[in-house]
């Protein structure tokens, strides 16, 4: 009789603890999952800037391809401070990277680039000191610089 006591009793301790567990589970799952109220805040509060300083990068290969974003970006009132050739040419799909935490720069980039907000990132990086990083894809063609002649 009396170990049945104590088998009964240890089960409810175990099923009790297995409810707090789950519980802190689901908590730290919550935590993580939701941004804080002060970001949501900030992100709609982004507005972009009156200047944006952007570098121009060809992840494509095609020749004076960046020179010609960048003469379409100046024409757009864009500060272009970098032009030159990315680390490879095999990228297919244009990106827009933000540098400095501020997303509408570089939605503000992609509306007229004509980029899809799908390829806007953000990757702050301390040692650039510019707003936007564009780095040219193999989707070149599609985008308003080349489009605008036709």
């Amino acid at each position: 009789m009396k170990t049945s006591t104590v088998n009964l009793m240890l089960n409810v301790m175990i099923f009790f603890l297995s409810a707090i567990i789950i519980y802190l589970a689901y908590s730290i799952y919550i935590n993580l999952k939701s941004k804080p109220v002060e970001q949501i805040e900030h992100e709609r509060t982004q507005v972009p800037s009156e200047i944006i300083q952007v570098e121009v990068m060809n992840g494509c290969g095609v020749s004076g391809l960046a020179d010609r974003f960048t003469d379409f970006l100046r024409n757009e009132n864009v500060d272009v401070v970098n032009t030159g050739n990315y680390i490879s040419f095999d990228i297919d799909k244009t990106m827009i990277i933000d540098r400095i935490g501020n997303i509408a720069n570089a939605n503000e980039i992609a509306g007229i680039l004509g980029v899809s907000s799908s390829n806007v990132f953000t990757q702050k990086n301390e040692d650039y000191f510019l707003d936007v990083s564009i780095i040219i894809g193999r989707d070149y063609y599609k985008l308003n610089p080349l489009m605008e002649g036709e």
